[in-house]
């Protein structure tokens, strides 16, 4: 089970406001750093550890860029969205963020209250209210790649690529 405190997020949340352009070629702690810069200055001092993005509908629209990353990166549990971008989708399986679509999920859920997200029944439960909605299910290959660090470390593991050199 996946348990985290809430931020709210509405409708064409663009990867732009995720990983700023200026920044697709600095190092990934700047990266992490500018999430929700623009629209949400100081957002990245707020959120903790193992907190839960609630999203409206198209979350992640925009370029393939790899803003699933950064919110990775920034130690979130999981992103739960109304409907989630296919590109973000796949750079999310990609880069280990675990990405989950919920049809009804923001009218479900304040920001701050409590999220529970259980993946053996693709239920999402808000604690503070007892409302339980249905998760999409990922089939079981992508969730995997979701929950155990993405594609990357899988090929190293393979062999298929080289381990990523320690920063």
């Amino acid at each position: 089970m996946i348990i985290g405190r809430v931020w709210k997020f509405g409708d064409d949340i663009n990867t732009d406001l995720m990983l700023p352009g200026p920044l697709l070629t600095a190092s990934e702690e700047e990266q992490r750093r500018a999430v929700f810069s623009a629209n949400r200055p100081g957002w990245v001092d707020q959120v903790r550890p193992g907190d839960l993005i609630i999203g409206g509908r198209n979350f992640g629209t925009g370029s393939s860029r790899p803003a699933a990353r950064s919110l990775r990166n920034l130690g979130l549990g999981a992103l739960v969205a109304e409907s989630i971008n296919g590109l973000f989708f796949r750079n999310a399986v990609s880069f280990g963020f675990l990405a989950l679509e919920c049809p009804g999920i923001g009218a479900a859920f304040e920001e701050g209250q409590i999220a529970e997200i259980a993946i053996e029944t693709w239920t999402v439960r808000n604690r503070d209210t007892g409302a339980v909605l249905p998760v999409r299910p990922v089939p079981d290959q992508l969730l995997s790649l979701m929950t155990s660090g993405g594609i990357y470390p899988l090929l190293e593991k393979q062999g298929l690529i080289a381990p990523k050199a320690a920063s």
